[in-house]
Formats: C-alpha cells, structure tokens, sequence
C-alpha cells in the first residue's frame, strides 16, 4: 500500500507537495475505510483519496508527477548513453526553477516492510538517489548516490544490509539511470521488491494511459470474472442480464510505407476478433446489442470494472485522473465502496481519484474527512496541495455546501466579463 508520495519541481508543482494515506486518529469509519499496518509510524492506511481542485489547478500533474516516477524507475535502465529526459518538464513561471532538479519520493508498505525511495534528476542525469528500508522502527540506509559537480562523478554510499554485486550494479550504471533500475535488471534480488511495486503494484489511469478495452474482454473469456462484471453490472442498474463475447474470423488489413524509398505495401491477414455482446432484459422484452450501440457510459463502465475487480483481487494501487468522466455519480460511488468493503478488497488495495463530482463529498458514508484533499493554483501560478484536514471540519459538517462557499479553496475564479454573462 503506498503511504505517502512527495514531488517537487515537477510542472505546477513548484514547491514540495505531499500526498499521504496514513489515517487520522478518528475512529471514524476505520474498520472499512482503513487497514491495520502494525507499524507504529502509521498504525493505519487509507484504502482510498480524493482530490478536488479547478481546472488548470494541478490534480492531474500530481498524477503525472507520480506516473514520471514510475516511468524513470521502468525505463531509466534502457536509455542509451547521453539521451536525455525530453519529457521532464520542471515550473518554468520564474526564473530560477528551470535549473534545479525534479524530485520524486514514494513510501510504501510491501509484505510488512517499509521502502522509503526517492531520487533527484534534470533533464540529463540522476542528481541523486537513495532508499531507506524499515525492517524495524529504525531505518536501514540501503545506498544513496549523488552527484559531485567538483569531480564530474557519482558518489555512492551503502548500508551494510544491502548485499550483492554493488560495485557491478555502480559500474554499469550511467548518468541518465537510475541506480535501483540497473541493479535489478542485473539481477539484484534484493532491490527487486522495490522495483516490482512500481511496475506491478501501481496502476495509473489517465489521457497518457487510457483504460485499454482489451483487459475487460479477456476477463469476460473467463466464466467466474465473467460473472463478476455482469453482477457488478446489474447493481448498477442498467437492464444489462448478460454478456456474450463472440469470437468472428475478420479480415484485417495492414500498410506499411517506406518513408526511403516512398513505396506502399498492403497486406490482409485473417484474424480473430472479439466481439461483446449485450443482453438487456426489461419487463417488455429481451434485446441484444454491440458495443458500439451501448452508451459511452456504460462503455466506460465495462472497461473500468474489469480492472477494478483485478486490481482488489491483486492488492494493488489504481490512480485514476477523472474516476467520474461519463459516470453518473451514484456508479462512482459503487465504485469507491468496492474498495472500502472487506469482503470484496481483502489484499489492501487503493483507489487515489481526482473528480469534480462535489456530490460525493456529502454522499454517506463514502469519506472519512482524512481522505479528502485539494488542489489550489496560487497567483504566481504554482499548484499547493492540502487536506481538508487542514480546515478542523466538524464531523457533521456540510462538506459539499462549505467547499462551493470557497471555505476550503481550490475553486475557480470566474470573471463575469470572460463569460460573456452575469454572475
């Protein structure tokens, strides 16, 4: 389970923002919304997060900030010598920002351990990088590198609880990678862990990775996820009885041109296709229809609802931008209950949203006040991220009412003559 995520210099977000999932001491709602860690630095975790903010305030570079982190962990490895980070993009609204370094920390929770990870990185290099590990209340120092401008080279320091070829993984690894990646990819088992929770325990959606359709049409080839979806479904009360995926032989075509020689090649290939097949039920008769005839609504839905039932059978984290794009807020609130409930998330999974639904802030029983956050953008521009908590709300609070009052911020600041209306 992740427990907090820190960034810095990272778009909007100028200064270091930090977004936590240690539960408050309110008693609140705690058997279902949160889960037990036995650490005493977080006796408990938060199974879900919502952030509110404006358009343009920064909630979804908070996202990508987070979706950068895992991309460099994943990738840094691969890169060729000299080839720069093109896509890191630090605040560039003052003058001093564009030439320090982007930071990134993730603290998480894996089989009872506590990582501690975080690095430091400009457009071409590491700067810095270092990972604490708590086997105990104590901290381990793993390693820590940084960059010495003086001598041109990376200076690295290790704990003794770290084992393996270190002075192998510091070698082959270059500027532009990270130490982390390098040394699992040279099959450091040690490290692997670490690695393995970026790549396999955290799921971000959003307009850099869409929902891919395709995970929700396997799980329906399999008879007990089929089962799962259809349930799921109906409680959503969409008159869908069923679901059928036919597979039809179909001729695909392929282009190839050759950008040299200017030359067009079309080849035609049989291949199966996947078709879904909806069968609605209502008191006045029985239909069946494509994909394509069902509503975006109820195409979203689908495509959500496979992955969502994975990911509370993996355990895993899902960051989603924008949970309530073409949802009726009642669905994103089945949603969010899925992982509150401790039957149905049974391995610590976490939903992290942003949304602009504010309906959900009143909705019973969906939040405990520690889950809620926002997002402001300041004069200068800069994003600031905070908790609700920061406003002491009394429990019986009209959370909804009180945010479109501008009591906790994070609204936007309509101008009467930009709209063209009276306000």
């Amino acid at each position: 389970m992740l427990i907090e995520f820190r960034t810095k210099n990272f778009r909007s977000l100028r200064d270091e923002q930090a977004l936590s999932l240690v539960a408050s001491t309110d008693q609140t709602l705690l058997d279902t919304h949160a889960l037990a860690t036995g650490l005493k630095a977080a006796p408990h975790l938060l199974k879900s997060a919502v952030v509110y903010g404006a358009n343009a305030s920064g909630k979804s570079n908070l996202i990508k900030a987070l979706q950068y982190m895992r991309g460099v962990v994943l990738e840094s490895a691969t890169l060729q010598p000299g080839q720069t980070f093109d896509r890191l993009q630090p605040f560039k609204l003052d003058a001093t920002s564009g030439s320090q370094p982007t930071e990134f920390e993730a603290t998480f929770i894996l089989d009872g351990v506590r990582y501690q990870y975080g690095f430091a990185m400009n457009a071409q290099r590491i700067v810095s990088e270092q990972l604490l590990v708590y086997k105990a209340f104590k901290p381990q120092r793993w390693f820590e590198r940084h960059f010495d401008a003086e001598s041109g080279k990376d200076v690295y320091e290790y704990g003794s609880s770290l084992k393996g070829a270190k002075n192998l993984w510091e070698g082959a690894t270059r500027p532009n990678a990270l130490f982390l990646s390098v040394a699992v990819q040279l099959n450091s088992e040690a490290l692997r862990p670490v690695f393995d929770w970026f790549a396999n325990r955290l799921v971000i959606v959003n307009e850099q990775s869409p929902l891919s359709p395709q995970f929700s049409v396997q799980m329906l080839k399999q008879e007990t996820q089929r089962k799962a979806i259809c349930e799921f479904l109906r409680a959503a009360d969409i008159s869908i009885a069923d679901i059928e995926l036919a597979t039809q032989q179909a001729v695909v075509r392929t282009i190839k041109f050759d950008l040299a020689t200017g030359k067009r090649e079309e080849t035609a290939s049989e291949q199966a296709v996947d078709e879904v097949k909806f069968h609605h039920v209502t008191e006045h008769g029985k239909a069946v229809f494509d994909l394509m005839d069902e509503s975006s609504g109820t195409r979203n839905l689908l495509f959500l609802t496979g992955p969502i039932l994975d990911i509370l059978n993996k355990g895993q984290t899902l960051v989603v931008d924008e949970l309530d794009t073409s949802l009726h807020t009642l669905l994103v609130q089945a949603l969010v209950r899925m992982f509150h409930r401790p039957e149905v998330n049974t391995g610590g999974a976490q939903l992290i949203f942003t949304t602009h639904d504010t309906s959900l802030l009143d909705a019973y029983g969906l939040f405990r006040r520690d889950q809620v956050w926002f997002v402001e953008k300041r004069p200068d521009q800069s994003s600031s991220l905070y908790p609700l908590l920061d406003f002491s709300p009394r429990k019986n609070e009209a959370l909804e009412r009180g945010y479109l009052q501008g009591r906790y911020g994070a609204l936007p600041f309509l101008r009467n003559r930009s709209l063209g209306m009276k306000l």
